[in-house]
């Protein structure tokens, strides 16, 4: 069957032009400088308290800007009022009337706004049929599952026809099954619409999984822009290596050698090939993602990294070992496929250098 088509609006793009947000006399966004262009899919993350859900209510017109401009399409709208701007957002929590029907609360904007019964009607059947809610729509929200809950704020917001989605850590309240299934929901909604997206989450495998292209912010501040897989093998800073990927990527403190080498505790990695090393005796760090361990020969290099595995997660098609190198520096490796590292035993590692990161003293990188 056929799916019924979901007008959606122009599928405007955003622009951030340095923006600052101050709740009295604590700055929580400075300098927010970002181009979102039209049907794309972003995402905000970082740790809690970082300003992620602030920037999204700035876009929304929920919080004055202090400073700066914010443009949806071409048009400045700084000072316009959320129901002025072409967008429509879904909250954390579902804020759905309980006394209504799943159709009276995905209409209830448009009867607000005085459109014909007939089009709201059609609208909330339409936008039920894609969001698998045709079933429910007499229904009322405590009738409801989680995700079923879910779908009806996104169907409420999917009527408006918007020009912009704007989702505020939507999936937080679902359970981790629930959420994998509400993913695919939204890319697969994404995709039919072509509607610029922006999605707000501490989640970052939810933000791997989503975006076109990701924010990571950090303390009010943008560390870095940019598509999944860039982020995850080229970041530009510490901070960013250790916050996208999981498990983390791993980081020993290290000293640049001699002879080419980088000197971890008593252990000794090949230094890959830079441009302008650090100095014999600098401090350094190294970063190190589990998958880019190598298991070496027992007693075949007696400098070599060796790894003391305390417990194995298995997850059926890979396995996660943890536990601590010879140095105590915690450790996380991903064991080859079929290989079984008992807790208490011991192995070295090999590193490849091609995937070696390097960071400076203050986390930026080196290479």
């Amino acid at each position: 069957m056929k799916m019924p088509k979901v007008s959606a609006g122009r599928a405007a793009g955003v622009t951030l032009k340095r923006l600052h947000k101050s709740f009295g006399a604590v700055e929580v966004l400075r300098d927010i400088n970002l181009q979102i262009a039209p049907g794309e899919f972003v995402v905000f993350v970082g740790p809690s308290g970082c300003g992620k859900s602030t920037l999204l209510r700035l876009i929304a017109g929920l919080e004055d800007v202090t400073a700066g401009d914010v443009f949806i399409g071409n048009e400045d709208v700084t000072e316009k009022d959320p129901s002025d701007r072409g967008i429509a957002m879904v909250f954390q929590t579902y804020a759905l009337y309980p006394h209504m029907s799943v159709a009276q609360n995905m209409g209830f904007g448009l009867k607000a706004a005085g459109w014909p019964k007939a089009e709201i009607a059609q609208k909330v059947s339409d936008a039920a049929a894609v969001l698998k809610l045709t079933d429910y729509l007499d229904r009322k929200p405590g009738q409801l599952s989680g995700g079923q809950r879910q779908r009806v704020a996104i169907g409420r917001a999917i009527v408006r026809n918007p020009d912009v989605f704007l989702f505020d850590e939507p999936l937080s309240n679902l359970d981790a099954e629930l959420r994998v299934g509400m993913r695919l929901e939204i890319t697969r909604l994404h995709r039919e619409l072509g509607i610029t997206m922006i999605y707000v989450t501490h989640d970052q495998t939810e933000a791997m999984t989503l975006a076109d292209k990701i924010v990571v912010l950090r303390a009010g501040k943008v560390e870095q822009i940019g598509a999944p897989a860039d982020l995850y093998e080229d970041p530009d800073n510490a901070f960013v290596a250790g916050f996208i990927g999981s498990p983390a990527m791993n980081f020993f403190p290290a000293v640049m050698a001699e002879n080419g080498q980088i000197a971890v505790g008593d252990s000794r990695i090949a230094a890959p090939p830079l441009t302008q090393p650090p100095a014999i005796g600098t401090k350094i760090t190294l970063g190190v993602r589990p998958e880019h361990f190598e298991i070496g020969d027992n007693g075949a290099d007696p400098h070599a990294l060796v790894f003391d595995v305390e417990f194995t997660e298995y997850l059926g098609g890979s396995s996660y070992c943890y536990g601590t190198t010879g140095n105590g520096l915690a450790c996380t490796l991903e064991a080859p496929r079929g290989l079984k590292l008992p807790a208490g035993h011991r192995t070295p590692l090999r590193v490849d250098t091609r995937y070696l990161r390097i960071f400076a003293a203050d986390g930026q990188r080196i290479r």
